[in-house]
Order: C-alpha cells, then structure tokens, then sequence
C-alpha cells in the first residue's frame, strides 16, 4: 500500500455516501441540541454554537487524517496505546470527577475524556497484535485478552462502566474477526456471565440504583428512576409525526435531564416522533454498514480487524444510547455517536471514521492499479 496518494486521487476515492450520512446525523445533532436547550432560560444557542466548533475542528482533523497512512499507526500502534494507557492513569491525578466517575482531565478552557480517544489506540493494537499472533492457541488468545484488558481495568477503576462495556465488545469484535476459535469465545463469554455476581459486588451504589431501576423506575420515581420515567415519557409522546421543532415539552419544561447529551435521542423523538426516529435510525444503520464494508472489501487482515473493532465502538454507543432513552437498557450515560453534545466524543467519532475512509479509499486505489484492463475485441469491418 502506498504510504502517500495525491488528493485528486484520494478524493475520487473517497466514499463519500458514508461522509455524507455522518454530516447528515451531526447536522441532526446540532438541531437538536439547539431544542434540547431552547425554551425559557434556556442555553441552546450555547450548546449548539460550542457543537458547530468542535464541528470545524473535527472537519480540520478530517483533512489531516485522509493524508496519513493508517500503516504508520499499526507500526507504531504499541506506543500510542502504550500513550493511551498513560492518560487513562493521569486521570487518577488529574481527573475531575462527574456523574459519579472520574473521567474528565479538566484544562479550564474545556474538559476531556480520555477514554474516548483511548478506544482508537486500542483498535490499532488489536489489530497489530493479532495480526502479527493470530487467536488460533490458547496462549495468543489470552496474550491478545490480557492487553487490550489494561485499557478496559483503567477505565471500569474510575469507575465508568459504559465506557468499559465498550471496550469489552471492540475487543470482542476484534478477536471475532481475526479467526478465534468458537470454543475460546464460548468460553469467555460463559467466564463473563459468571462473574456476574463478582461485579455486581464491586459496582458503586448508584451504579448499582441505575441496574435496579431499569427493572422497576418506580423504585425511585424521583431519584435514580427519575430519568428513566421522563425520557420514556419523551419518546412515547412523540407518537408517529412527533410534536414539531421546539415544541416538545419535557425538554422545554425541564422535565427531561441532560436532554443535550445522554438523552439527546428522548428529545428528537418526541419532536420527531417515530417517522423521524426510524430515519435516524436508517443514516446510523448506514454508517455502520459502509463502515463494514470497508472491512468485508479489504485484503489486509489488519484493516478488517482495526475497521470491526472501530464500528463495535460507534455500535455499541448507538445500541445502548437509544436503548437506555427508550428504557430498553440501563442508564450508562454513553453519548449517541455524531449527535450528542460533546467535543470529545464527537472528536474522537470523527477520528474513527477517518481512519476508515482513508483506509478504504486505499484499498480502493490499490484494486484500481492492480485491476487489468480489459481488451477490447477488434471490430470487424464489411467491405462493401
């Protein structure tokens, strides 16, 4: 693969319906964190202004990752996870706590998650690693579990468990697709569901309140269960056609707590209904499979492994972020990819995409200067 294509030739091919649907959901995101804080007293203009320019800054990141070679981040995919790693444990020092978890280095100017950008390091080690020792044995399998497991601990020890259960499934995904065995994934996943009652002894107690009252809201109405109640509300009043831009009242009332972020789904389906619930859905479904298909066309076992464990991460957030608004899963608090409001999310979603556009559009330029053109059969002439 070349390590550097002109832009004429990387912007030809470019996938640029997959771009397009990713502009397509942000734009539906700043929309909709302009309603989320609309109203009286209100600070949607804010959020919404803040959102458009980390919009800019993740177009500029855009530009600068389509110029780099995804090659010379899984050669040197041991060091920047290793840099990763190193942040995870900074915010055991420098870490400001909210919701709960220690998750946020706070610069003064603006607050970032490095468990976020963390996710990226850990796709390109996973796919170096298990390229380089393929799952086949027992002795790789558990080399490839126990490295991308000390990401995974640092960020369950602040403790966020959204943001764990996310790194469980990219490394799931990424040892899936590099060829382990069934038996091994079998088995871990049995390991998991057994150690169950183990974790439930070692979740926070409000991490514990979030579990119990997705069973039962009620238990809490206007505690723990507060937030399920009132965005289950949101959704459900929506109906098919939704009540319009603006006009949705458990936002505008403040009925409906952080409508800008992790329940930003709760407030555009309640203006939207379920008309514009199921298009979202479609543009995140299509995402995700462009995103695949990258990997299903690539001839790398590297690329397949990085672009699968990637789109597990945007999945993952997806499923339990509508999941969790609608009272389907519990209340983790993980952001809806490209909507929620956010710079460090919305960055490090951007990050992600990049690097599957860039290396998609190599392998694209690569099957085009290995395809041979095909003869052309003579035309035959009649003499008249």
């Amino acid at each position: 693969m070349k390590s550097q294509y002109s832009w004429r030739a990387l912007l030809s091919a470019l996938d640029w319906p997959l771009l397009a649907a990713v502009a397509a959901v942000y734009s539906i995101g700043v929309v909709t964190i302009y309603s989320a804080g609309g109203g009286s007293g209100g600070m949607g203009s804010f959020y919404a202004g803040r959102q458009l320019i980390w919009g800019a800054v993740s177009l500029a990141v855009l530009g600068v990752m389509l110029r780099i070679d995804g090659e010379l981040f899984l050669e040197h995919s041991y060091v920047l996870y290793a840099l990763c790693c190193l942040t995870l444990v900074l915010l055991f020092v420098l870490g400001h706590r909210a919701k709960g978890a220690q998750s946020w280095i706070d610069l003064g100017f603006l607050r970032v998650q490095p468990a976020e950008f963390a996710k990226i390091g850990v796709a390109f080690v996973m796919a170096r690693h298990l390229t380089q020792f393929p799952p086949v044995n027992l002795k790789n399998f558990a080399q490839a579990l126990a490295l991308g497991g000390v990401s995974a601990l640092l960020v369950l020890v602040q403790p966020d468990l959204g943001s764990t259960l996310v790194y469980a499934t990219m490394i799931f995904a990424a040892l899936m697709v590099a060829g382990t065995p069934k038996r091994f994934l079998l088995s871990l996943t049995g390991a998991g569901l057994a150690l169950l009652p183990a974790g439930w002894m070692l979740l926070k107690e409000y991490q514990k309140k979030r579990i119990l009252v997705f069973i039962n809201p009620e238990l809490d109405p206007l505690g723990a269960g507060y937030n399920v109640i009132q965005s289950r509300i949101a959704v459900g009043s929506g109906h098919f056609w939704g009540k319009g831009f603006m006009q949705g009242a458990q936002s505008k009332l403040r009925f409906l707590p952080e409508p800008h972020t992790d329940f930003i789904f709760s407030v555009f389906a309640e203006e939207f209904g379920l008309a514009g619930g199921l298009v979202l859905l479609a543009l995140l479904t299509f995402i995700l499979w462009r995103m695949m298909r990258v990997a299903m066309r690539s001839r790398s076992v590297a690329t397949k492994i990085l672009v699968a464990s990637l789109s597990a991460s945007l999945w993952f957030h997806t499923f339990e972020s509508i999941g969790m608004s609608m009272g389907l899963l519990p209340v983790t608090g993980l952001p809806l990819p490209f909507m929620s409001y956010g710079g460090s999310s919305l960055l490090a979603n951007i990050l992600a995409v990049s690097i599957v556009l860039r290396q998609g559009a190599a392998d694209e330029l690569e099957r085009r200067e290995n395809s041979v053109p095909e003869e052309r059969a003579p035309i035959a002439v009649q003499k008249g």
